[in-house]
C-alpha cells in the first residue's frame, strides 16, 4: 500500500492458517452436535421414564374401592377391597382376616353372597356390614368330643360322687334284694349280648323289665308289663353302670333318652357279663360277630 510520500507499507493481518479454522468449524459442529445428542438422549429418557411410571400405575390401580365391616364371633374388622373383586375373593380376604377356610364361611349380605358374582353386581357400598358365619377346623374339633370321652368324663364326675348304689331313690329298689328269675351273672367275664331279651331285672319303680336288643331295626326295646318301650339307639345320648355294692357280679344301669340327667331309665341287676357289650351295642361301636 503507498503512503502519501509514496514509499511502500507492507499490511499485515492476523488471519489464522485455514486448517485452524476448519478445526475450529469442526469443534463447534461437534460440540453442537454433541449437545443435541445429550438433549435428544435426555428427552427419551424422560419419556421412557413417563412410559414406565404410567404402566407401574396400571398395574396397582385397582379400580374403585370400598370400605366393609366384617363381623364374625362377634368381633368386627375393617376391610378395604376392590368394588369387582368377586364374592370368592372377598372369602380369601375374611380368610386372611379371620382364619377361617373359605370352604367353612357362610357370608352374607342380603342374602348368601354368591362367589361368582362381583360386589358392585351385589351393590355392595362402602360401610357396608358382612356377616360372616362358620367354625375354624381347631373350633369343630373342640366340640367334636367322642362319646367315648364323654363317658369317661361322666365316669369321673360319678367318682367324686356318692355311690348311685347308696343313693336313696336306688335303694328302695335294691333293698328288695336280688330277683329270683334274674339272669345268671358270670363275674370278671364279658360275653356278647344274647339271642333271647336279657330278662328277670328291675326298673326304678320296682317293676320287672326286659331288654331287647333289635339289631337290625338298630333300637332297644324296653318292656314291662304293661307296654314295650321301642327306643332308637342313636336317640340314647348317654349310659351310666355301676356295681351294686356286695353284689359286684350284677350292675345297676342307666339309659339317658334326653339332653338331662332326669330323662335316665334305671334298670337294676344287670348281669356284668352283658354291661359293656350294652354300652357298646348302644352308643354304636359295637360290632357283629
Amino acid at each position: 500500500m503507498a503512503t502519501q510520500d509514496g514509499s511502500l507499507v507492507t499490511m499485515q493481518t492476523d488471519t489464522k492458517p485455514k486448517e485452524e479454522d476448519e478445526d475450529a468449524a469442526l469443534g463447534e459442529t461437534t460440540e453442537k452436535g454433541n449437545s443435541d445428542l445429550a438433549s435428544d438422549a435426555g428427552n427419551t429418557a424422560t419419556q421412557d421414564s413417563a412410559g414406565l411410571s404410567n404402566g407401574d400405575e396400571n398395574d396397582e390401580d385397582e379400580g374403585e374401592m370400598v370400605d366393609l365391616k366384617i363381623i364374625w364371633n362377634k368381633i368386627k374388622y375393617d376391610l378395604r377391597i376392590p368394588l369387582d373383586s368377586t364374592g370368592a375373593k372377598l372369602k380369601e380376604k375374611i380368610h386372611s382376616l379371620t382364619g377361617l377356610p373359605p370352604a367353612m364361611q357362610k357370608v352374607m349380605y342380603k342374602g348368601l353372597v354368591p362367589e361368582d358374582k362381583t360386589l358392585r353386581e351385589m351393590k355392595v357400598t362402602s360401610g357396608a356390614k358382612i356377616m360372616v358365619v362358620g367354625s375354624t377346623i381347631n373350633d369343630v374339633l373342640a366340640v367334636s368330643t367322642p362319646k367315648e370321652v364323654m363317658q369317661q368324663e361322666v365316669k369321673a364326675e360319678e367318682n367324686k360322687k356318692e355311690p348311685l348304689c347308696r343313693q336313696k331313690q336306688h335303694r328302695k329298689v335294691l333293698d328288695k334284694g336280688k330277683p329270683e328269675d334274674v339272669m345268671p351273672a358270670i363275674k370278671g367275664t364279658k360275653e356278647r349280648l344274647p339271642t333271647v331279651p336279657l330278662s328277670g331285672m328291675y326298673n326304678k319303680s320296682g317293676g320287672k323289665v326286659r331288654l331287647t336288643f333289635k339289631l337290625e331295626q338298630d333300637q332297644l326295646w324296653i318292656g314291662t308289663k304293661e307296654r314295650t318301650e321301642k327306643v332308637p339307639m342313636g336317640s340314647i345320648k348317654n349310659v351310666v353302670s355301676e356295681p351294686i355294692e356286695e353284689h359286684e357280679d350284677y350292675h345297676m344301669m342307666a339309659f339317658q333318652l334326653g339332653p338331662t340327667e332326669a330323662s335316665q331309665y334305671w334298670v337294676y341287676w344287670v348281669p356284668t357279663q352283658f354291661v359293656d357289650a350294652i354300652k357298646d351295642t348302644v352308643l354304636g361301636k359295637w360290632q357283629y360277630f
